[in-house]
């Protein structure tokens, strides 16, 4: 059922998503269909906490095996090319009218604090006593996104900083952006990772 729901997704997109159709397509009604989900949003749920815990693996999977805020970034790369429509289920455009459970907010906290122990980890030197940045300032207030994670402001800028520019990456790529501007993603995805690891965020 949840395979025929991928597919939905990749035909038509999240917001199109319909039980009726699913059930169509395995020969069901739709009332049958509703002993399994009480309605789209339910079934979109367990889709997102399925991509959710499918990355939150990934992660603690390379982090296991040693790997750092490069090696995550790759990991990510890999497990959103390996099925797009996964990725743009939880980073794409939100589907109108869903609004997801706390529960699925609590593994994406997973994926972010894998991320800030690698940045941490990068920055094992603590930043010289001095100014912070406007930004790291309001970091200090405006952590809730960090689900408690100890980082300091300038830990929580540099994963920021990661996060956002590589997410801008994926998505350009797997939207298919690129295609026919004569370079490889994945040239421009090290690239990007490069210059976040040798340079702090400013």
């Amino acid at each position: 059922m949840k395979q025929r729901a991928w597919e939905q997704i990749a035909t038509a997109g999240a917001s199109a998503l319909s039980l009726n159709a699913i059930a169509k397509q395995m020969g069901m009604s739709g009332p049958a269909l509703y002993r399994y989900f009480s309605g789209r949003d339910e079934l979109i749920t367990e889709l997102v906490r399925e991509a959710y815990r499918s990355l939150a693996d990934t992660f603690r999977a390379a982090s296991e095996a040693g790997a750092d805020v490069t090696g995550l970034a790759h990991a990510l790369r890999g497990w959103a090319l390996e099925d797009p429509q996964r990725y743009f289920l939880i980073y794409g455009t939100p589907v109108p009218g869903y609004h997801a459970p706390d529960d699925t907010t609590a593994i994406s906290s997973e994926i972010m604090a894998t991320m800030l122990d690698a940045c941490a980890a990068l920055l094992a030197e603590p930043p010289a006593d001095g100014p912070a940045t406007p930004f790291d300032t309001h970091l200090e207030g405006h952590r809730d996104w960090a689900g408690g994670h100890p980082a300091p402001p300038a830990v929580l800028h540099r994963a920021l900083s990661f996060w956002s520019r590589l997410h801008g990456v994926l998505s350009l790529e797997l939207a298919g952006q690129f295609s026919g501007m004569g370079f490889d993603p994945a040239q421009l995805f090290a690239a990007e990772l490069d210059d976040l690891v040798g340079a702090p965020a400013k």
